[in-house]
């Protein structure tokens, strides 16, 4: 993520949120996807939200990071949402496979 930071924080109801900042770019897919798999099989939280409110771009590796994450997910038991995503971030996200209704507060996208 050049010149980002990955911010991760537990909220007051116990879910996980992993924050990127800035363009998350194949420099940083071995990190993103870590710390993804470990929340979710480690973890264990109820929810898992990746927050993109602060990533213009995300690469296509990572995209497909955050979209295996929620099946992981759903394996264990851990609900993924993305939230904040922008509307090109969005349907991105839904074409690697995240489930629409998993994208929230996204801009209106077609």
């Amino acid at each position: 993520m050049r010149g980002s930071v990955l911010e991760v924080r537990t909220s007051a109801d116990g879910s996980v949120v992993i924050a990127p900042h800035g363009i998350v770019g194949p420099d940083k897919a071995v990190e993103l996807r870590q710390v993804l798999v470990h929340t979710v099989r480690r973890v264990r939280p109820l929810r898992l939200i990746v927050d993109l409110a602060d990533v213009p771009e995300l690469d296509p590796i990572n995209v497909g990071s955050v979209a295996a994450a929620c099946s992981l997910g759903d394996d264990h038991h851990v609900a993924v949402f993305v939230d904040n995503s922008i509307p090109l971030l969005a349907r991105q996200l839904a074409a690697a496979g995240v489930p629409r209704q998993r994208l929230r507060n996204s801009a209106p996208f077609s």
